[in-house]
């Protein structure tokens, strides 16, 4: 048993390493990944997935709800979720302490180019990729902000490792927006009750 964790140990770490090597930078050990979910634009939510050499670090996960967007703005849902990490982050608050590789951002190169542009202004510099999908909505490839688009599909050890972020993120964002919904709903129809209020 030791001996398979071993070895399944060092499958990751030379995973990361290969990544790494695509990604033209070191291996990755920590990398956060984003994605906003929104069902016909109500609680807008969205979820901050950790995955620590290669493996999903769920005490670290957060969950953010968008502010005051006048209407259903990805772009803008991604600036403010990264730069509201990243205040806390700058701000010393233990939560937000430690600094990520490398960023991914469930979406294309607009969605990176705006994430990069907002955390340089506050001088955070850091890797920032989009995941972007196929038309079956798994990730074919990764993208920098100036669009230049990384294939991972060579190595199917980075592709399993990259997909199953996506959808790790991809579940917690919209695991949080369900429950804020029936939050919503359950609590409209109990409202309607005379003598039901906020405590009861």
């Amino acid at each position: 048993e030791a001996q398979r964790a071993t070895s399944r140990e060092e499958k990751l770490s030379g995973t990361l390493v290969l990544l790494g090597k695509m990604l033209g930078m070191d291996p990755p050990r920590r990398m956060e990944s984003y994605d906003i979910s929104n069902i016909s634009g109500t609680d807008m939510v969205a979820g901050m997935v950790v995955f620590q050499d290669g493996k999903p670090r769920k005490s670290d996960y957060k969950r953010f709800k968008i502010e005051a967007l006048a209407n259903q703005d990805d772009y803008a849902s991604m600036r403010q979720v990264l730069c509201r990490r990243f205040r806390h982050y700058l701000d010393g608050d233990s939560g937000f302490a430690e600094r990520p590789d490398a960023l991914l951002i469930d979406g294309g190169a607009v969605h990176a180019e705006t994430v990069r542009a907002a955390l340089s202004e506050m001088g955070v510099f850091l890797p920032i990729f989009g995941m972007v999908k196929d038309n079956r909505h798994r990730t074919r490839a990764l993208v920098t902000p100036d669009g230049q688009e990384i294939s991972i599909q060579s190595s199917p050890a980075v592709f399993a490792l990259i997909v199953r972020i996506q959808e790790e993120t991809h579940r917690f964002a919209i695991t949080y927006q369900r429950t804020l919904r029936s939050r919503h709903v359950r609590g409209s129809q109990l409202d309607a009750i005379p003598g039901i209020g906020e405590k009861r």
